[in-house]
C-alpha cells in the first residue's frame, strides 16, 4: 500500500534533501532540476499507484480513467477548502469561522502535476497518440475542478494573457 507522506509529496510538489554522505559527488549524474526531481517523483509514485491496484495495473494497459481515479484519490491528501453548496460559507473567499466542508487538492496543484505526468509518460516510452493524461476527459475534470472551486470560495478564476514574442 502507498504511504500517506507520499501522496502528499505528489500532490503538494515538496521535495526532499537528498542524503549527502563523504564522496557523494563523486561520479554522480548531474543535480536535477526541481521540476525534473518532481517529474520523476510523481511519476514513480503514479507508477506505485498503478501497482497497488487490485488487481494491479500495468502502465501499458494504463487509460484516463486510472489518471482520474488517481486525482480523485489524492483529494485526501489536499489541503484547500472547498466549500460545499449547502455551506453557509460557499461563495465567500474569506470566512469569518470554521465549517465541516471537506480539504481538496488545489485545481492548480492538479494542473501541474498532469503536465509534468503527461511529460514524464513520453519520456517513458509512451506513444503521444496514447498519452492517458492528454486525455480530453482529463481536461474536462481538469475545468470542472477549477469551477466548482472558484465558485465555492467566491474567487472568479482569470485565464492568464499569453505574451506575444516578437
Amino acid at each position: 500500500m502507498m504511504s500517506i507522506n507520499k501522496g502528499k509529496e505528489i500532490a503538494e510538489g515538496s521535495s526532499r534533501p537528498t542524503p549527502a554522505g563523504p564522496g557523494a559527488d563523486q561520479q554522480s549524474p548531474p543535480a536535477l532540476s526541481r521540476y525534473e526531481s518532481q517529474k520523476r517523483r510523481d511519476w514513480n509514485t503514479f507508477g506505485q499507484y498503478l501497482k497497488n491496484q487490485r488487481p494491479p495495473v500495468a502502465l501499458s494497459q494504463c487509460n484516463a480513467n486510472h489518471v482520474l481515479d488517481f486525482l480523485r484519490y489524492l483529494d485526501q491528501f489536499g489541503k484547500t477548502k472547498v466549500h460545499l453548496q449547502g455551506c453557509m460559507f460557499f461563495g465567500q473567499p474569506e470566512p469569518p469561522g470554521p465549517c465541516t466542508c471537506p480539504l481538496r487538492q488545489a485545481w492548480g496543484s492538479l494542473d501541474a502535476l498532469i503536465g509534468r505526468l503527461r511529460a514524464a509518460y513520453e519520456e517513458n516510452g509512451g506513444l503521444p497518440g496514447g498519452n492517458p493524461f492528454a486525455s480530453g476527459s482529463i481536461r474536462i475534470y481538469l475545468r470542472e475542478v477549477r469551477d466548482s472551486q472558484a465558485k465555492a470560495r467566491g474567487i472568479p478564476y482569470k485565464k492568464k494573457k499569453r505574451r506575444k514574442l516578437h
